[in-house]
């Protein structure tokens, strides 16, 4: 069981404690398998560790007997507003780190509880930009179950990323089994069903020091998590675009396809004038013509029209959105015909439906384009395709359906 290998490089000199106050999940609304050799292992390893410590570090605790080997548990969750989170950083109980010089591999990390990390003034992220970030979700299920949604494809993408930008990278499999371990570790605060995800946040980055301009000689991965709900505040509700067209995103030949840090500090100064004007965020546009579409600050766009849903297609100044990617097959199975290709802002302005798709607002449905002062609106709500492909991509994520697609990997 996964569960025990959570504990396993964690050290006893660690306080392996809440962090915060815990309230429960009644064991009849959220009820999973508990293994009662868990704190019997953890007394094996550290033999000086009392009950009392082992009871307060296990998340874990049986509370009804289901059958001879199986407890029923009362899921302990974190003491927090569940029904009113955003999309903020709510600090949790640990974070997962893992190191490698240049020209190395990666080698098994370890848990650490969350909290501020050293740098060298002179390490090669702060000097040059030298790093990648990722961003997936963990859902709680109604039986009290994790399900992560496609792990393996943003491992592969930081793969990708990283021999852009020079650096090693952990194996997808790494990748992988560092997040269930950062996942499992803070199980506490994945929402209960219906109420939110778990957003995960792996780095990678060059943490050695470098003052002349060269990749830096050493390299840090770490994992992050924070509970989030929705990431634009009207939710799934429309939100009203600005389209960009003297400031630019990325630019051929550079690093817009791959998720370096640099790319998200490039929008924010278009982005903050215009939520200063009431708008939600900013679609920008290629930089050589100035009139196709490229893609929100974080998101990707969808342009609906009839049955055909038009998509910019990935050409090294679009980041290639694993969400993106999921709605596209999904879309598909649906019935739609999806293309990927050059979609120019006036196919924007005569469409029927325009959405947004990213690990963050899964999809967002677009109410209102405003482009050189004029302002077009896509009807008085959620579009009907919008809907549907969000109902259909959410339900899996949440197992609500059968996972036929093998997206979704189960943690206890």
């Amino acid at each position: 069981m996964e569960s025990s290998a959570v504990y396993g490089s964690i050290r006893p000199s660690y306080p392996i404690c809440p962090s915060r106050r815990s309230s429960s999940l009644l064991s009849h609304q959220s009820p999973f398998l508990f293994e009662p050799s868990l704190s019997l292992k953890l007394r094996k390893q550290f033999p000086l560790i009392s009950q009392n410590f082992l009871e307060a570090a296990s998340p874990l605790r049986p509370s009804a007997t289901l059958s001879s080997d199986s407890y029923r548990e009362t899921i302990e969750l974190a003491d927090i507003e569940w029904d009113n989170l955003g999309f903020g950083l709510q600090p949790t109980d640990y974070m997962y780190s893992m190191k490698c010089t240049r020209g190395g591999t990666f080698s098994k990390g370890e848990l650490q509880r969350f909290g501020n990390i050293e740098l060298n003034p002179s390490a090669g992220v702060l000097n040059y930009g030298q790093g990648l970030f990722e961003g997936l979700k963990a859902y709680r299920k109604q039986d009290g179950s994790i399900l992560l949604f496609r792990p393996e494809e943003n491992g592969l993408r930081m793969q990708i990323g990283a021999e852009r930008m020079c650096m090693p990278s952990p194996t997808v499999e790494q990748f992988v089994e560092a997040v269930k371990e950062t996942v499992l570790a803070n199980k506490r605060w994945v929402p209960p069903a219906g109420k939110g995800s778990l957003y995960i946040r792996p780095l990678l980055m060059g943490s050695g020091p470098v003052l002349g301009l060269a990749p830096a000689p050493e390299y840090t991965f770490l994992i992050y998590v924070s509970p989030v709900g929705n990431y634009f505040k009207e939710g799934l509700a429309p939100i009203n675009l600005i389209v960009e067209n003297e400031l630019h995103r990325a630019t051929p030949g550079g690093t817009g396809g791959v998720k370096t840090i640099g790319n998200y500090a490039a929008v924010l100064k278009a982005q903050s004038e215009a939520k200063a004007k009431g708008y939600s965020d900013v679609l920008y546009l290629d930089c050589v013509h100035k009139r196709y579409l490229e893609e929100v600050s974080s998101c990707n766009i969808f342009v609906v029209k009839g049955n055909v849903i038009s998509t910019p297609a990935i050409k090294g100044t679009i980041l290639p959105g694993i969400t993106r990617k999921s709605i596209i097959d999904v879309a598909r199975s649906q019935g739609f015909q999806v293309e990927e290709r050059l979609v120019s802002v006036d196919e924007l302005l005569d469409a029927d439906e325009v959405f947004c798709t990213g690990t963050a607002v899964v999809v967002s449905p677009v109410g209102s384009i405003t482009y050189l002062d004029k302002r077009v609106a896509y009807g008085d709500g959620i579009g009907v395709v919008a809907q549907q492909l969000y109902t259909v991509l959410t339900r899996l994520q949440m197992g609500l359906t059968e996972d036929e697609m093998n997206w979704t990997v189960e943690l206890r």
